[in-house]
């Protein structure tokens, strides 16, 4: 069986050499994911082209994910050879641009002392050490250390999102938007989402037209706001990493399911991100733990995971791409393709939100279960949108998924969708054209003569509605 989960590589350091980058995708990487917080428009910009180019070079479809900044907070450069923060020390902290160091610790971020006063906790960099803010004179704060760690370049300061004056989109984010839709991007992510107006105020034009939105979610606001949240994006990421500084470690498991379920339960694609193989940083071989890890959240229905320090950074990026293709492609192979639909009725919507939606959810689940009954060789999905496809991805089918669309963007976007293998076609909204499809699907090499296909479209050009389903012996 084919890997069906995705994978999402993010570009670094250690991955930008175009050989290694050509590696990473043959090795599997679907997805490249550009984090914005690092480089220029400029750089992002060569970067897309650079991944655009050896797509092509490869013959595979590899989407690109561009994350936005987003409100981050960080410390100034710390002094060379960096500090040491032990446990129990007292530190004071301020706005500036001097370097953090003994006399100090600086922060970029102009408005900390209105936002925060004493009993808040702020966590540097990834959770080990924090900080109690003890007092607020108006000018610094004072916090004591919880923790102990070496402090170098310069970490993040992870500000508690219901003190945080600053959203989302910012002015950077917005600045970063406009150059690279007007590149053609497929995916934005939006970091420190906390409810359905940030992702409104990004303005862009619904897929394909404009990129697909993904929604961050690592705050306890997005948390509560989910399902308004999910109405408006595109896509979901579970953003482990400050999710569990702001919700508390012991709760993460938790959440991850509740979030997985619900983005199936709407129909859209969710990554489960942060620290999946984090040893292969500099191992070369991952955890016990981190291979338990990404199974898990496999048999949970995710539908991509995400490789971010691991691959922009790591030793080895190739073989990390490489190791987690078969830890994904030996998790596919248990997955319960047959209790998954069971629970597929519990998780969807009880109350649909529009015609064309509940049409969408009778036809796509006849499909599903029409091509499960009769053990088709695939069910090829004709979408401008992606939506039909994305309808059809959510009940998990064993079959591979075969997504047709006329817009070069949603075969880019497909390319996050799970079991999804993207192709470009002429637009086809009638029954005549069905058998050149099968004929095209067939020339792919995905399917032979003489199988049996579901094919599944809606009908209407750029219409967020699947109303047809013919099942048909390939030519």
């Amino acid at each position: 069986m084919p890997r069906r989960t995705k994978i999402i590589a993010t570009l670094g350091p250690a991955s930008e050499p175009e050989e290694t980058l050509r590696a990473m995708i043959e090795a599997g990487c679907d997805v490249v994911r550009l984090n914005l917080a690092h480089g220029t428009v400029g750089q992002a910009i060569e970067r897309m082209r650079l991944v655009r180019r050896l797509a092509a070079e490869t013959g595979r479809v590899v989407g690109i994910l561009a994350d936005l900044p987003g409100p981050k907070v960080r410390l100034t450069e710390f002094v060379e050879g960096g500090m040491v923060l032990h446990e129990g020390d007292t530190v004071s902290v301020a706005p500036g641009t001097d370097r953090s160091g003994p006399d100090g610790l600086w922060v970029d971020y102009p408005l900390l002392i209105d936002d925060v006063g004493p009993g808040d906790v702020l966590t540097v960099g990834d959770g080990g050490v924090a900080l109690r803010v003890t007092s607020n004179d108006g000018v610094s704060l004072k916090a004591t250390v919880s923790g102990e760690g070496l402090m170098q370049g310069r970490p993040g300061l992870h500000i508690p999102s219901d003190r945080l004056t600053m959203g989302t989109p910012t002015a950077e984010d917005l600045y970063f938007l406009d150059a690279l839709v007007e590149e053609g991007v497929d995916m934005i992510g939006m970091s420190f989402v906390r409810s359905a107006h940030d992702i409104r105020r990004v303005g862009v034009e619904p897929p394909p037209r404009g990129p697909l939105i993904v929604a961050k979610i690592e705050t306890r606001a997005a948390v509560e706001n989910l399902e308004g949240i999910l109405e408006v994006a595109g896509a979901v990421m579970v953003a482990r990493g400050d999710l569990g500084i702001e919700c508390g470690i012991e709760e993460l498991p938790h959440l991850q399911k509740s979030i997985i379920r619900s983005c199936i339960a709407s129909g859209r694609p969710v990554i489960t991100a942060t620290q999946m193989l984090e040893s292969m940083v500099h191992a070369a071989a991952p955890t016990r733990a981190e291979i338990t890890d990404v199974a898990n959240a496999i048999f949970d229905g995710t539908s991509a995971v995400m490789l971010s320090g691991e691959t922009a950074v790591g030793h080895d990026p190739v073989e990390v791409v490489a190791t987690m293709s078969r830890i994904a492609e030996r998790a596919d192979a248990e997955f319960d393709y047959e209790a998954w639909p069971r629970g597929i009725r519990n998780l969807r919507r009880t109350a649909a939100t529009s015609v064309e939606s509940s049409i969408t959810d009778a036809i796509s689940g006849a499909a599903w279960r029409a091509a499960t009954e009769l053990d088709v060789a695939a069910i090829v999905c004709v979408s401008d949108t992606g939506f039909t496809v994305r309808s059809i991805a959510r009940f998990r089918p064993s079959m591979g998924i075969i997504g047709l669309s006329p817009s070069q963007r949603t075969v880019n976007q497909l390319s996050l969708s799970w079991g999804v293998t993207p192709m470009g076609a002429p637009s086809q909204n009638d029954d005549s054209k069905v058998d050149d499809l099968a004929t095209r699907v067939r020339d792919s090499g995905h399917v032979r003569s003489g199988d049996l296909i579901a094919v599944v479209w809606g009908s209407g050009i750029g219409v967020r509605k699947t109303d047809t389903v013919r099942l048909l012996r390939v030519p």
